[in-house]
């Protein structure tokens, strides 16, 4: 059932109530929403509240409207929810998602690079290792670096997470990088990792990728346990 809304800011609080129903499979994907004045009625508000809490939702793609036919479920989750949810996770469960992506990344750039990767990479880390002193600068060409090497993978669909991930992958940098408690990955750390993707070694590259932030998580593990 939905929650009738009290006073406040109805229309986020109309979002709040759908997107609940939603994700908790009040209504399933490809299902047909009540009619607005029944959705009105249900959460106590104007049915100008429920049309504009309704376009927000198809805008993030949680919700589909189909002209004169009326508004589908398309997705149980909100890209943008998941993303602020992500942000809030441990710095711990950010570094192991990271290892996953830029592990597989590195595997598959060993294997599909080319000239023009290995130079984008090459520009990223030879940048990072003039930026010794400054670590603002650092840390944006080592982002720089790891973004190249996932794309260097050639696989839409892991550039696209990657990218999505990508805000809580500059907390996980700058965690790192100012944290003295955590190892810092080497410059030569990340070098002998472009060695490897230069020289087709996807075994290699796999395993110093993965290898790269295990020392920090390893910390981190230790922190919490």
């Amino acid at each position: 059932m939905l929650k009738r809304i009290q006073k406040g800011s109805l229309v986020e609080t109309a979002i709040e109530s759908l997107r609940h129903a939603i994700e908790t499979e009040q209504w399933l994907v490809g299902d047909k929403l009540p009619v607005e004045s029944d959705l009105s009625e249900a959460l106590g508000v104007s049915r100008n509240t429920v049309r504009e809490a309704v376009r927000v939702l198809a805008h993030v793609g949680m919700l589909e409207t189909r002209q004169g036919d009326g508004t589908y479920v398309r997705a149980t989750r909100d890209a943008g929810e998941t993303l602020k949810r992500i942000a809030r996770t441990q710095l711990k469960d950010q570094l192991e998602v990271r290892i996953m992506l830029e592990t597989e990344a590195a595997k598959l750039a060993a294997q599909r690079r080319t000239e023009q990767d290995l130079r984008s990479m090459t520009m990223a880390l030879d940048a990072r290792g003039k930026a010794d002193a400054d670590l603002a600068a650092r840390i944006h060409h080592d982002e720089a670096f790891h973004h190249a090497l996932v794309a260097a993978s050639h696989n839409s669909a892991l550039a696209e997470l990657y990218d999505y991930f990508s805000h809580a992958i500059t907390q996980t940098i700058e965690r790192t990088e100012n944290d003295a408690d955590l190892p810092e990955p080497s410059q030569e750390d990340h070098e002998l990792l472009l060695a490897a993707v230069r020289r087709r070694d996807s075994a290699k590259a796999e395993k110093l990728a993965q290898n790269l932030l295990a020392p920090s998580l390893s910390a981190l593990r230790n922190r919490s346990s």
